[in-house]
């Protein structure tokens, strides 16, 4: 049977997650403002999940349909077969979002859409009594414009919980928003990466993934692994072997990253070990002023910057010494982000593409320079 998906994604990463999908074998991809839609059976909804770096979670869209009304909109939702996607003890808590509709209150919406679930859960499977004491189902519901979207969460913990990040520093960069900044960023499995500011390791573990291909999720597990009726365990198990067969051990990726901070680096040794890239990836306690950028290197980093961390000041002065070391010595490529408007006057150089992006709610922006940056201009 063929599904339609959504897979939310931070504004700007879009076409990052529709080539990851693509690659799966999805079908009918999409792209719209946070989020790709494509198509698939249970192969590719378990596949999705174990596969997918810069994506939030993978939703299965169950109905689309216009409502104005509360009944239009208990009538849609209790149209959808839900005996033959969950079982009569099933948990199913409800949330939702409602953005320039005539339906404007989340909380009553929510009310409708448990009440028609339960409605025809009881019709369903003749029964009484829904206990919810089974399997977890989380429901989600979209109105916007008056249209619905009703949806099946089949990932369950966010895709950026991969499992190796326990601990975490002080305003952390999501895994998710990482790997797309390394997709972005062109690492390869042969790159070799620099991170002065590395924190918890989170941009440096990310790339070793991606250049090992090491599925981001093989060390999860899901929701829709519940869902034994949607996805059965045999599809699952089919995907693991596949991930583990196509991990490429052989790539030559290094990376070497510090960070002023010893317990951060302490964390980033960790969390590598954790993501099974501890071989690859070396940490050391330094201080930006003392980085020397390799001229073979792709530096990806994300400093402080003064909204989350210290002072707009203390940013600045990070970004002036950043852009000394890379103008003494330069890389093959520096890719930066950050939410400060001044970054490219503070570091010294105009960067060669800039790219959009959100860090949770925060506007930033995606500096990147490239290798033509390193010659002189005629």
């Amino acid at each position: 049977m063929k599904y339609t998906m959504i897979a939310p994604c931070y504004f700007g990463t879009e076409s990052t997650a529709a080539f990851e999908a693509r690659r799966l074998g999805a079908e009918s991809v999409q792209v719209t403002d946070g989020r790709v839609t494509f198509q698939g059976d249970s192969e590719i909804i378990a596949a999705a999940n174990l596969n997918l770096r810069s994506a939030e979670r993978v939703l299965l869209l169950l109905k689309s349909y216009t409502a104005e009304t509360f009944d239009e909109l208990f009538d849609g939702v209790y149209d959808i077969p839900w005996e033959e996607l969950m079982p009569a003890d099933a948990q199913f808590p409800v949330k939702g979002s409602s953005l320039s509709s005539t339906l404007s209150s989340v909380p009553a919406c929510q009310s409708i859409v448990k009440k028609a679930m339960v409605e025809r859960l009881k019709k369903g499977h003749h029964t009484q009594t829904l206990p919810e004491t089974g399997a977890l189902y989380k429901v989600r519901f979209a109105l916007r414009k008056n249209r619905v979207e009703i949806l099946l969460d089949t990932s369950g913990d966010g895709l950026h919980k991969r499992g190796y990040r326990r601990n975490a520093t002080e305003a952390p960069i999501k895994e998710t928003l990482a790997a797309a900044i390394v997709d972005l960023s062109r690492i390869r499995r042969d790159s070799r990466m620099q991170d002065p500011f590395c924190g918890s390791g989170t941009m440096v573990i990310e790339a070793a993934q991606k250049a090992l291909n090491i599925a981001p999720g093989i060390r999860r597990r899901f929701a829709a692994e519940r869902y034994t009726d949607l996805v059965p365990p045999q599809v699952w198990a089919r995907q693991r072997e596949k991930c583990l067969a196509e991990v490429r051990m052989d790539a030559a990726f290094e990376a070497l990253a510090y960070d002023i901070d010893p317990q951060a680096v302490a964390l980033a040794q960790h969390n590598a070990k954790l993501a099974g890239v501890a071989e690859r990836c070396r940490f050391e306690v330094a201080d930006v002023r003392d980085f020397v950028p390799d001229s073979q290197s792709a530096v990806i980093t994300n400093p402080p910057y003064g909204e989350r961390l210290g002072d707009l000041a203390e940013a600045a002065r990070l970004e002036k010494i950043l852009g000394e070391r890379f103008l003494k010595s330069r890389p093959l490529s520096l890719s930066v982000i950050t939410s400060d408007g001044d970054f490219e006057k503070n570091f010294g150089l105009k960067a060669n593409r800039r790219r959009k992006l959100y860090n949770g709610m925060i506007p930033c922006q995606l500096y990147m320079y490239f290798e033509d940056a390193r010659k002189p201009k005629k």
